[in-house]
């Protein structure tokens, strides 16, 4: 209950404080191609009910239709703008909407495609019990997953071998130790990384 009020509270402050951000992102994105601001993506909620993430749109309209679904910081698909918003996280601004929305919280693991979650094992599933967040454990230790995937000739498997393995390993960590102090602590650890960056 706790959480959940931490979600509403701060994710409609936080809308409220970062809407001249959001009008200037916007601007650029629409200036770079023309395109629509945001990419609504599905990805797997809790108990494995689909819903839309929002982002800004990074990369070229119909990306997800002309390649993968793990994007390398050297993706041909990326907009200029686009390299940039990842770069700083700010792509992910928009998830504000879903916190607020009670599709995703500010803490928990970070929602996958329908792709990657028919790969879960039985004790994996165990993450979908949970409402996906905007960061955790795994985001920490892994804060620029495009930078990893440059430069590889299959960033698919790359992803595979070299990130899903930790990433699975940690968000059942935080499954298994979820509660809010935890929470507080991802997040402190967030902004630590973000102002570092």
């Amino acid at each position: 209950m706790l959480k959940h009020l931490f979600d509403i509270v701060f994710s409609f402050v936080g809308l409220l404080i970062l809407s001249p951000l959001f009008l200037i992102i916007s601007i650029l994105i629409k200036k770079e191609d023309g395109g629509p601001i945001f990419y609504p993506g599905t990805r797997i909620g809790r108990f494995g009910e689909p819903f839309k993430m929002y982002k800004f749109r990074t990369m070229v309209v119909n990306a997800d239709k002309i390649g993968g679904h793990s994007t390398a910081d050297d993706d041909p698909r990326l907009l200029k703008i686009g390299k940039f918003l990842r770069k700083c996280k700010l792509d992910e601004l928009p998830q504000l909407i879903n916190v607020l929305k009670g599709d995703m919280s500010f803490v928990g693991p970070r929602p996958e495609v329908q792709h990657y979650v028919n790969m879960f094992t039985e004790e994996e599933k165990a993450i979908l019990s949970v409402r996906p967040g905007i960061t955790d454990w795994a985001s920490l230790w892994n804060s620029d997953e495009g930078a990893i995937l440059a430069g590889s000739k299959d960033p698919e498997k790359t992803y595979m071998e070299e990130i899903r393995p930790e990433k699975m390993r940690l968000q059942l960590k935080y499954v298994r130790e979820q509660s809010f102090w935890v929470d507080m602590r991802i997040i402190f650890l967030t902004l630590l990384k973000l102002i570092k960056r």
